[in-house]
């Protein structure tokens, strides 16, 4: 009888050990749907697919624990309202680019670019190594946002014009499609800056809404149709020379996750960064050589006193940035002494390299 009892309390402390067990077991199971939400149409080339490339990559290195439904412009909120949607928590995850969000925080746009600023190797060096990351993350941190460089441009081009740019007086009048701090610079060469998300460039652009716009470069350029609606492409890109892409992801959805599934959201992030530098790099030049050769588009570079005077103007609209709050001051001090790090080591590296290839 004694035995029978025993093995009786055995087989129920057994149960009781197991039912205890099995949360713990299925916590280390936990799966996440996210919703992400993006500033690019859909599917669009680079832009829109490294949205894409992010989700996927963060489902397979996951193993499936976290799935991301991507959504473009326009299909969950409109392009521009994608950082308040990740800040409510409408979407977790969010990928667009900072200096679209400054009229909520200004000083943001240095975490994106810098008219004659950084390239893009340099912002990430910036962002890695040289405390850039941990100012923008103090910068996002009232909004419950967690920011991650997601993607970069590389040096862009100066854009589509329906008229030649001869001289500053050219600028004077021209409504052009320009975001963040070139969008400034612009204004005060006497241009009218116009702020539109990526799909209503081409229309706007052909009708006459506006008389010059600027995107990306020659592959997203030709994607769009852009030589459609202008004869002359400028270069080179002044206003944007490394535009760092983010991805906006809600604090308190990413604090609910598991340290391994934080870690590969963040370093699925690095990835997609890395790799839309180097697919620009790979698809410019054969897309250039289409919008000439095939499409017969009008190349030609800025002149000389053009790009002086805007350079002058950059440095007056950067400076007031700077000075416009303790936070903005900060941000660009730290950028400021990096990029003349940087500049000082590129003089005897990269420039000369270049020029000697």
């Amino acid at each position: 009888m004694k035995r029978r009892e025993f093995v009786k309390k055995a087989a129920i402390g057994g149960i009781a050990a197991g039912s205890l067990a099995a949360p713990a077991i299925a916590t280390a199971k936990n799966t996440y749907n996210w919703k992400m939400v993006t500033t690019w149409p859909k599917n669009f080339p680079v832009l829109g697919t490294g949205a894409n490339e992010l989700a996927a990559l963060i489902d397979e290195m996951s193993g499936g624990r976290i799935k991301i439904k991507v959504y473009g412009a326009g299909e969950l909120v409109p392009a521009f309202e994608v950082f308040d949607a990740v800040s409510r928590g409408t979407a977790q995850i969010g990928h667009g680019a900072a200096y679209y969000w400054k009229g909520k925080i200004e000083e943001a746009q240095f975490f994106s670019t810098v008219p004659f600023g950084m390239n893009s190797e340099e912002m990430n060096s910036w962002l890695y190594f040289g405390g850039g990351m941990e100012l923008w993350e103090q910068t996002y941190e009232p909004f419950g946002v967690l920011p991650a460089a997601a993607g970069n441009t590389m040096v862009q081009m100066a854009g589509w014009f329906n008229k030649q740019i001869n001289s500053v007086e050219d600028l004077k009048g021209l409504k052009m499609r320009i975001p963040g701090l070139g969008g400034e610079v612009l204004r005060r060469a006497g241009g009218t800056p116009v702020n539109l998300p990526g799909g209503e460039l081409f229309t706007s652009l052909k009708t006459g809404a506006i008389d010059a716009t600027e995107w990306v470069g020659p592959y997203n350029d030709l994607a769009f149709g852009l030589y459609k609606a202008a004869k002359y492409y400028y270069y080179p890109g002044w206003h944007e020379p490394g535009t760092t892409l983010e991805a906006l992801i809600n604090k308190e959805a990413f604090n609910t996750l598991d340290a391994d599934l934080q870690s590969i959201v963040l370093n699925a992030c690095k990835v997609v960064n890395q790799n839309m530098s180097c697919e620009f790099t790979a698809k410019n030049k054969a897309a250039l050589d289409t919008l000439v050769n095939k499409h017969k588009v009008d190349v030609r570079k800025l002149p000389d006193d053009v790009l002086a005077k805007l350079k002058v103007l950059s440095n007056e609209v950067v400076l007031e940035l700077a000075g416009k709050n303790e936070a903005a001051k900060k941000i660009y001090a730290s950028y400021d002494s990096f990029r003349k790090q940087v500049t000082a080591w590129d003089n005897i590296s990269e420039r000369v390299y270049f020029n000697i290839r």
